[in-house]
């Protein structure tokens, strides 16, 4: 049974000594099973969450955030344009532990809802987390992705993929290539999040104002970051945000745009391996149909590879085609769609399939599930509700 906002405003007063709660409402917006959590208002006007996990998944999500947030130190949190989660302090309940956190104000970003201007302020928030020094991340004994680390991390998936016979040949050639590619692996890994999805993000109007969910901190590739933009329905939001992500970054990563496309596919074979892994029907069919509406589209538009076999790479011209096959909100990082753009100059992004994320918890310092291959630091997906 969920506790209720009474019950964690009395777990709250234990973990923040002094602390005099006036008012607790209820989080809707958080993890449902995974986790309870309120909204908190005490005596002296602070506003806080507070969050206690209900499942293994969600103590395990909620223990790696605190090491990620205890690693942005206040030098840290300085070279960031938007808030991020302060513990305030924590208490044993059970099994697992409360943990109250200062509230970070903004309104949950939906995918559908961004438009071209927040884009544009997304990119520059994800760009000063990409600057920040490796530091941060290695000091704390976060993970560390070589450049081809990512590469047979992305090998190992499409193997496991192949071997249940599954995904059709097209696409995995279409990989194949790809991962031998090797213009395609050359970049310089960088500080990223790991878990990022519009409902990570809170802004007020067209300004992110913090990020939540820091659970898959790490140093990896940056388009690990960025390819979930991919499915906005318009698009002049992905071409924004990495338009302003590359400025903001000063450094211009010629493959970055390939690397989300491909990023962005294989995650549809990663939802396929977490339905076959979980013995679930109804995952593992939505998967197959998903892959499927991706080779249609592959075979549709042969002029946007994923390797630089042809003259010019894909755009994020025709980006509004990823949101055809739309999932519902409720799914986090659930694959959505798939699509391949019309080409354009090398300055240029390209589209992908990518995921619909729920909009994450206000000040829940919680990240969507994010699926994840054999060796990836992420976590497996949540499995969707049917979609209609």
């Amino acid at each position: 049974m969920a506790r209720s906002p009474l019950t964690l405003a009395a777990l709250a007063t234990a973990a923040v000594p002094g602390l005099d709660v006036t008012h607790a409402s209820r989080l809707s917006s958080s993890r449902g099973r995974d986790v309870d959590a309120a909204v908190l208002t005490s005596r002296d006007g602070r506003h806080l969450v507070i969050r206690v996990p209900r499942t293994e998944p969600g103590e395990a999500e909620q223990s790696a955030d605190l090491v990620a947030l205890r690693a942005l130190s206040d030098g840290v949190r300085s070279r960031l344009p938007f808030a991020v989660p302060r513990l305030v302090g924590q208490t044993p309940v059970g099994g697992t532990r409360a943990i109250v956190h200062e509230f970070v104000d903004g309104d949950p970003v939906a995918l559908e809802a961004i438009t071209p201007g927040l884009a544009s302020s997304i990119g520059r928030a994800i760009a000063a987390v990409h600057a920040l020094p490796t530091s941060v991340v290695s000091d704390a004994g976060l993970p560390h992705l070589r450049a081809i680390d990512v590469m047979r991390e992305s090998l190992a998936t499409l193997d496991r993929a192949s071997e249940t016979g599954l995904v059709p040949a097209g696409l995995l050639r279409r990989w194949e290539l790809a991962s031998e590619d090797q213009s395609l692996w050359q970049f310089t890994p960088t500080v990223i999040n790991g878990g990022l999805s519009a409902g990570s993000f809170l802004s007020i109007g067209e300004t992110v104002t913090g990020v939540l969910g820091w659970s898959r901190l790490q140093i990896a590739d940056p388009a690990r970051d960025l390819f979930w933009l991919l499915g906005s329905a318009d698009a002049a939001v992905p071409e924004s945000a990495f338009e302003a992500y590359h400025e903001a970054r000063g450094i211009h990563d010629r493959e970055l745009a390939r690397r989300a496309v491909f990023a962005a596919e294989l995650e549809v074979a990663r939802w396929l391996l977490h339905g076959t892994t979980s013995q679930s029907t109804e995952i593992t069919d939505d998967a197959v149909e998903m892959l499927h509406a991706l080779l249609d589209r592959v075979h549709r538009d042969m002029t946007n590879p994923l390797t630089m076999e042809q003259d010019r790479p894909a755009s994020l011209t025709d980006a509004h085609d990823l949101a055809e096959l739309g999932a519902p909100d409720s799914v986090r990082l659930m694959p959505a769609s798939a699509a391949l753009a019309s080409a354009s100059p090398v300055s240029a992004s390209p589209v992908s399939p990518v995921w619909a994320g729920s909009a994450a918890s206000v000040g829940s310092g919680g990240s969507p599930a994010s699926p994840g291959s054999s060796g990836s630091a992420a976590t497996p997906p949540t499995p969707p509700t049917p979609r209609d």
